[in-house]
C-alpha cells in the first residue's frame, strides 16, 4: 500500500464523506480508492454503451455517395 498526503478543496472533502459514508467505508482513503476505481474504468476501459452502439447501428442504414477519387473529392 501507498501512502500520499494530499491536499483537496473542501467541496472534495464533502464528497469523500458522502461516499464513506454512502460506501459504509471505514476511511477516505476507501471513499478515494473507490472513486478513483470507478473513473478509471469509465475512462480508461471504455466499452461499448448501448446506445453509442444504437448510433452506429442507425449509421450503417444511412445512404452513402459513392466516390470515384477520394483526393478530388475534397478539393
Amino acid at each position: 500500500m501507498i501512502k500520499a498526503i494530499v491536499n483537496i478543496n473542501e467541496d472534495a472533502n464533502r464528497i469523500l464523506n458522502i461516499v464513506k459514508a454512502k460506501e459504509n467505508l471505514k476511511d477516505k482513503s476507501d471513499a478515494l480508492n473507490l472513486i478513483v476505481t470507478l473513473f478509471g474504468k469509465e475512462m480508461l476501459e471504455p466499452e461499448l454503451r448501448p446506445d453509442f452502439i444504437m448510433e452506429l447501428l442507425e449509421a450503417q442504414n444511412e445512404k452513402t455517395v459513392k466516390v470515384q477519387d477520394f483526393s478530388n473529392h475534397y478539393k
